[in-house]
């Protein structure tokens, strides 16, 4: 879940038919690609366990521009084994009343939809990537700036990918998802501002073409969550696991 969270994941969508030093050592394929996605999310607002995303898959991957449904990418400049791309991502971490008991007469927080510049940098089996994105619909009006590392292991037709990043969001961001308004404050529920917070994140995931004529992909990842966020009354802890499962291939 989190401020962090494209679920994908952001994690999900681009990093579901999109590894990252999978296509390292080797050209990506490129054309139009379909296919299915699931991606479920531990929450860690009271009440609300977890929240499960489900991906019908329609993209294009060009050698500049791709799209992966709401996910949209486009390679601006390319400097040897450096790139830089403007981005276009949903953010799902909205909620409104229904979701949890602890949402009673607060207002709904909207999903919402982030757009900026990203930067790859390749080395052999690593990739480091860096990205800073601004709420684009005036939701919350906030920023993330995101720093994530990752290596790339082959075993035979088995691509094993750990990743570990840290990303920062700002107090518009964080406060909009996590803060409690004086109108919406309750015996049971404070008025809570909330500031900036520092994530922290670690995963693994997995790639193969052996199943279905296609490739899929299956990823693992836990949260921390900066204090300004674990201290909201709106959240029971500061940690959180996500998962999601996907097959995609061309046309």
């Amino acid at each position: 879940m989190s401020v962090c969270r494209y679920f994908s994941a952001a994690v999900v969508c681009a990093a579901v038919v999109c590894s990252g030093t999978v296509s390292a050592q080797q050209a990506a394929p490129q054309g139009f690609l379909y296919g299915v996605g699931i991606g479920v999310n531990q929450e860690i607002y009271r009440g609300y366990s977890n929240r499960t995303i489900p991906l019908p898959i329609l993209g294009y991957r060009g050698e500049k521009l791709s799209v992966y449904g709401p996910f949209i990418s486009y390679k601006l400049l390319e400097l040897g084994n450096i790139s830089f791309s403007a981005k276009l991502a949903p953010r799902f971490a909205g909620f409104d009343q229904s979701d949890s008991s602890v949402f009673s007469g607060m207002a709904k927080r909207k999903d919402s939809l982030d757009g900026g510049i990203g930067v790859q940098l390749r080395q052999q089996d690593w990739l480091l990537e860096a990205d800073t994105v601004f709420d684009l619909l005036g939701n919350s009006n906030g920023r993330e700036s995101k720093l994530a590392v990752g290596y790339s292991y082959r075993f035979a037709a088995v691509v094993i990918e750990p990743k570990f990043g840290i990303s920062y969001s700002d107090g518009k961001l964080v406060n909009y998802y996590y803060g409690v308004r004086e109108n919406e404050a309750t015996a049971e529920r404070a008025a809570y501002k909330a500031g900036g917070a520092v994530n922290y994140n670690a995963g693994l995931s997995l790639s193969t073409p052996l199943f279905f004529g296609g490739m899929t992909r299956f990823g693992i990842e836990h949260h921390w969550y900066g204090s300004s966020i674990s201290d909201s009354p709106l959240t029971d802890r500061d940690t959180g696991l996500s998962a999601f499962l996907s097959w995609s291939t061309f046309f």
